[in-house]
């Protein structure tokens, strides 16, 4: 009788909601960042609503995708939870020097490229690398480009500079960044369903792997020899003639307070880790279901709750 009356117990204490019994160090907010792409959004919520359920009170604050890593060293800010090291690397390793957290490495691994749809691989076969796609730059011109091809690139703040690696390569190319992420999958959705040419920029994890067939334009492997080195790429000129990881690594960042201010969220935010799957399934809600970021968080949660009892 006495084990079932614990049994019971331990059941009942296990059913109750975590902030029934947890107990926050600090009313002060948790000041979470958030980007303009559809993951990082719903991931952040995510985690946030964790938190919340700690007893914690969380905030959420729009950020540069550059900038935020000193304002996270500062303190302004205290937690992100999607670092890609193909756009955000060296951010990233300068506030790390100036006091942010390295908070620990998703076991998502990422590419950020060039991506183009497989039907453009019949018009012009040897588009899947650089050399061939650029030979058939015209193919890719739009009037605002022509003659050269139009590469459609990220919004400005990412942080990727294709004009750059255009003039590095000296590809017949001119890299037309749009102003949000949704315009890229409009942009791709379009030339799609007529089946014209297009090369984008993409990234995985994505929703967008499941969505449309297509493949990333492989270009020279990235060193850091890459953007030092003059003499060491395919132009002997020019520097920054390479490109982004294959596989790159997706990290957490930190204020360097949290784990003294608030131990038990900072535990939570060290055991967060995301897979390719599970972070292109929070984007499908958002980008292919129509749900509102928040909603698609209550949603990933409801959908992974083993998940989130892990951390």
């Amino acid at each position: 009788m006495h084990n079932f009356i614990k049994g019971v117990a331990a059941a009942a204490l296990m059913a109750m909601p975590v902030s029934a019994f947890a107990e926050a160090e600090s009313d002060d907010p948790i000041i979470i960042v958030q980007n303009n792409w559809t993951s990082q959004l719903v991931l952040s919520y995510v985690v946030g609503k964790v938190l919340e359920e700690k007893g914690y009170t969380v905030e959420y604050a729009p950020s540069d995708s550059q900038l935020q890593f000193q304002a996270i060293a500062d303190g302004d800010m205290h937690f992100q939870v999607e670092a890609w090291e193909g756009s955000m690397k060296s951010a990233f390793e300068k506030a790390v020097e100036n006091g942010m957290v390295d908070a620990g490495t998703h076991s998502a691994a990422t590419r950020e490229e060039w991506w183009i749809p497989n039907y453009v691989l019949d018009k012009c076969p040897g588009a899947g690398s650089w050399q061939g796609l650029d030979r058939c730059a015209e193919m890719f011109a739009t009037a605002e480009t022509k003659p050269k091809g139009r590469f459609v690139g990220p919004p400005a703040d990412w942080g990727k500079n294709y004009a750059d690696r255009i003039d590095a390569l000296e590809m017949n190319f001119e890299a037309i960044n749009v102003g949000q992420a949704a315009t890229l999958w409009a942009e791709l959705q379009s030339a799609y369903d007529r089946e014209e040419p297009i090369v984008l920029f993409n990234w995985t994890p994505n929703f967008i792997e499941s969505k449309f067939e297509g493949q990333f334009v492989d270009f020279p492997a990235p060193s850091a020899a890459c953007n030092e080195v003059k003499e060491w790429g395919p132009n002997p000129n020019a520097t920054g003639d390479c490109g982004a990881p294959h596989s790159g690594w997706l990290k957490k960042a930190a204020w360097s307070g949290l784990a003294e201010k608030y131990p038990g969220a900072w535990g939570v935010m060290q055991n967060v880790d995301f897979t390719n799957a599970q972070i292109a399934a929070a984007a499908l809600l958002v980008d292919v279901d129509g749900m509102e970021p928040e909603e698609a968080a209550d949603k990933w949660i409801e959908d992974n709750k083993d998940i989130v009892a892990s951390w």
